[in-house]
């Protein structure tokens, strides 16, 4: 099989470099969401892992605009969602979603759950993506549906149901609820959110103007296993480059 020659994430002298890092990534995934259309009111969410306090997780505080959020408005609540550092509130179901998602996933750094229009759109099918693009094999066999919808997650058990749902996958598809998508790097689940949402627009899209074909299972696991590598983290970074260009004050 084939691979793909691809940079990879920095890596950092101090806890606190990397920290710096983290944060600014993640204030700039926040102004690239609402730059696509991606939040929604006061709902979703994105988090980043504190390198140094494993357990401690950098949040948006609520009702904040997406497109106005700086590294230095950032929250820093611990495992038990108590506000660490920042001025709050936190929505509660960020609390209760990501801790669990960390919690279950020490390999994720990053976490994001929006509301996106074509991600729960979606949702509402409760089954998977179909191979149709090249673009949706990233997701082939790296999706979960979770199909237990109670409402707002609020409850601690829920949100461990919905942590054991995802497993070792880089995204959920949370029924009649959106989508959420996990990463090595802030960047990396960044970037999946905004791959599987326009997957599901794809998908809506054909199926609205009849029946797509599928690539072959097997092809479309070749195709899959090429996003294994750093290919999330690398398609964010344009995206990334021109969100700083244009609004440097994110970094502050």
């Amino acid at each position: 099989m084939h691979t793909l020659d691809l940079p990879t994430p920095p890596t950092f002298l101090s806890l606190d470099e990397e920290r710096n890092h983290r944060k600014i990534r993640l204030a700039a995934a926040f102004r690239i969401f609402s730059r696509f259309g991606l939040d929604d009111g006061v709902t979703g969410h994105i988090t980043a892992r504190d390198p140094e306090y494993l357990d401690h997780l950098w949040v948006n505080p609520w009702g904040v605009s997406f497109g106005q959020i700086r590294a230095s408005d950032l929250c820093l609540i611990d495992a038990d969602g108590n506000l660490v550092e920042g001025t709050g509130p936190v929505n509660p179901a960020a609390i209760t979603i990501h801790s669990s998602v960390h919690d279950a996933r020490p390999d994720v750094v990053g976490v994001a759950h929006s509301h996106s229009l074509h991600g729960k759109t979606w949702s509402a099918f409760g089954r998977k993506l179909d191979p149709i693009t090249q673009d949706a094999c990233a997701f082939y066999e790296r999706h979960s549906v979770f199909e237990q919808y109670n409402g707002v997650v609020l409850d601690d058990g829920e949100g461990r149901s919905l942590a054991a749902n995802l497993g070792a996958n880089r995204a959920a598809i949370l029924k009649n609820h959106g989508i959420l998508t996990v990463g090595a790097t802030v960047d990396e689940a960044a970037w999946w959110f905004i791959a599987l949402e326009r997957s599901c627009q794809a998908q809506l899209l054909a199926l609205a103007a009849g029946q797509p074909d599928s690539i072959p299972a097997e092809t479309a696991r070749e195709v899959a296993a090429l996003y294994d590598q750093s290919a999330g983290w690398f398609n964010f970074q344009p995206i990334f480059a021109r969100i700083m260009h244009e609004q440097p004050d994110l970094a502050e």
